[in-house]
């Protein structure tokens, strides 16, 4: 099966489960577990929430994980204080890595916005280095953007 056909399922799934469901940690409880369980050599998958200037750990998959981690700190704090998807090939080299799980080599870190400010990220970590591609990124904002449009439509303001 090819990215692009797996994303478009992985995308129809994920509206199934969270498309009717108005409580965000619901939601946010539901898409990783099924991220985890369809997306092949992760070994985390889980939100952090931006509350009070801060990231805090929201519904995961995965090993225990940072509780806290501040704005522009590790790949989660980057990407949610610059409001840009982090796609990295080898967490190692990473200036300023938070190693919650040492076997972590690669990452890929989607902030998701409301009312146009970042109020969590989706993270997910892999075994593999190199294990997120473009197809990835793309699969996975697109399911980022439903993430966002079921808040909206269900008239969530915040976390």
């Amino acid at each position: 099966m090819s990215k692009i056909t797996f994303y478009r399922d992985l995308y129809q799934q994920v509206e199934a489960l969270i498309s009717d469901e108005a409580d965000v940690i619901a939601n946010m409880a539901n898409v990783s577990a099924l991220l985890f369980e369809q997306l092949s050599d992760v070994n985390w998958v889980g939100f952090y929430r931006l509350l009070n200037e801060e990231l805090v750990l929201g519904p995961f998959q995965g090993k225990v994980a940072c509780i806290r981690i501040p704005l522009a700190r590790g790949v989660c704090g980057t990407a949610a204080a610059l409001n840009q998807v982090q796609r990295i090939d080898d967490v190692h080299s990473f200036d300023g890595h938070i190693a919650c799980d040492a076997r972590s080599n690669a990452e890929i870190v989607l902030p998701i916005m409301l009312n146009n400010k970042v109020i969590a990220v989706l993270d997910i970590d892999s075994i593999a280095f190199n294990r997120f591609d473009n197809e990835d990124q793309q699969g996975l904002e697109k399911i980022v953007r439903l993430f966002e449009d079921v808040m909206i439509k269900h008239g969530v303001v915040n976390l």
